[in-house]
């Protein structure tokens, strides 16, 4: 019997053995598991969530069996059928989780075994749970990353298109969170999309090095067996396969550059949230919230409540929470797999799911709001060449308890021989925001340029 043949021979007799609920590491083992360590090593209440996945990896997994003739086409189209079954059954929502069923991994191929028997005991031949469980992530993450883009361009392409309809809108900005200079609401808007649309490019670099196939690799010196990675790449619609079988099952790269981007993300959308609270308080009165995203006051009925943007907020904190978490976990491991490395699903899958989350109501919050035209509310001054001046209006207003547009053509005349009767045309906040007419300033032609060139990068994200 030559060494392929043995492998998987004695894989099938292995399995089939009474120990250990037939765990895909019970051979080793007689006695039982303390019940209270069954419960704290399990990971199925969590990772069932990558039931596709794992039935994506394993039909790929037989075929390269097959091909390396360590089953047959009969044997492979049997494990097929009962893997198509399966994923029916989780399709439905019919599958049935047993006690024993430790993980995703060995829920579905005690699934499988009960199916079709026998056969099932060869498709984790010459595979370790280490190369599985980190070729389900890549495949889940990589899932992921295309649903959180696409929700990431839908919210840019929703601010884009408002920063269009209203781009005669005018703002006060602010700096030092004290008035500043005029500048169109648009401008404002486009400065959150433009943050957008950094992560959305970040994302898609992560997803190429997501995109690497570590299937193949063994439990930590790759496999003896004569399996096609290639064959298991193109299957898998894998860019790459792993360089170095150690690092492969042992690295989580990709899942840490992932829970920092989405901490990244969050760090935007929570600055903007905390802009729009600001904005919609009755002391700022810039815009009003739909009540869709609104609540209010069991005891103060006047109030109506940004909870929608609280709660974006508030969410960027359990991201960083995660990430900075799942960081010091690694810190401290040894080459290669560890148990530890188990963290890593419960981060990866909650930080998916609260940006998710945050992505579309973000989106839905920036395309029902309503905004004024605070066209009535700034002041800009020619800068370098005022500054003095500005400076003492400023001063004579303060001392007569008016606003510097209430200052009299007398008054202004007092500051300095420069102001003459067309003192007027100094208030004309809308001639002031067209002087930035530079690129990436707040004038109309800016802006609409600003516009126009998101809207182009949209379209290519598109392609």
């Amino acid at each position: 019997m030559v060494l392929t043949d043995l492998n998987a021979a004695v894989c099938a007799y292995v399995t089939s053995l009474p120990h250990q609920g037939n765990k895909l590491w019970g051979g080793r083992f007689v006695g039982d598991t303390d019940p209270i360590m069954e419960k704290f090593n399990a990971s199925i209440a969590y990772d069932q969530r990558m039931w596709d996945a794992d039935i994506r990896g394993s039909k790929a997994y037989v075929k390269g069996l097959e091909k390396a003739k360590l089953v047959t086409t009969d044997e492979m189209n049997q494990i097929l059928q009962g893997l198509d079954q399966i994923s029916e059954e989780w399709s439905k929502g019919v599958f049935v989780i047993k006690p024993g069923d430790e993980d995703i991994h060995t829920a579905n191929e005690r699934r499988l075994k009960e199916l079709i028997g026998a056969p099932a005991g060869k498709l984790h031949t010459g595979r370790s749970r280490n190369d599985q469980v980190v070729t389900d992530m890549m495949l889940w993450l990589r899932d992921a990353i295309s649903t959180l883009t696409e929700n990431a361009l839908q919210l840019v392409s929703t601010m884009v298109e408002r920063a269009a309809a209203e781009i005669d809108v005018l703002f006060p900005g602010y700096t030092h969170m004290q008035r500043a200079q005029p500048i169109r609401w648009s401008h404002w808007i486009l400065s959150h999309a433009v943050a957008l649309s950094r992560d959305v490019e970040r994302l898609q670099e992560i997803k190429k090095r997501v995109n690497v196939l570590p299937l193949g690799s063994g439990a930590i010196a790759g496999t003896p067996l004569d399996i096609d990675r290639e064959l298991l790449r193109q299957e898998l619609a894998f860019d790459g396969i792993s360089l170095n079988s150690m690092d492969a099952t042992g690295q989580r790269d990709s899942v840490v550059e992932f829970l920092f981007w989405a901490s990244l993300c969050l760090t935007h959308l929570s600055k903007m949230a905390e802009d729009l609270m600001l904005y919609s308080t009755k002391e700022f009165s810039f815009i009003t919230l739909s009540d869709a995203y609104s609540t209010g006051s069991s005891l103060m009925p006047q109030k109506k409540n940004a909870d929608s943007l609280e709660l974006i907020r508030s969410k960027a904190g359990r991201v960083f929470g995660r990430c900075a978490g799942f960081m010091m976990t690694l810190k401290g491991l040894p080459s290669t797999y560890n148990k530890d490395l188990q963290e890593d699903k419960e981060a990866m899958f909650d930080c998916y799911d609260t940006v998710h989350a945050v992505l579309q109501v973000t989106n839905g919050v920036m395309s029902t709001l309503q905004v004024r035209d605070l066209s009535q509310v700034t002041l800009k001054m020619p800068f370098r060449e005022a500054h003095g001046v500005s400076g003492k209006a400023v001063f004579t207003a303060e001392s007569k308890n008016v606003t510097l547009n209430q200052l009299t053509v007398e008054d202004l005349s007092a500051v300095s021989p420069l102001f003459e009767s067309d003192v007027s045309s100094v208030w004309d906040y809308r001639s002031s925001v067209e002087q930035y007419s530079a690129p990436g300033g707040t004038a109309k032609s800016s802006v609409a340029a600003q516009v126009e060139y998101l809207r182009t990068w949209l379209k290519k994200q598109a392609q």
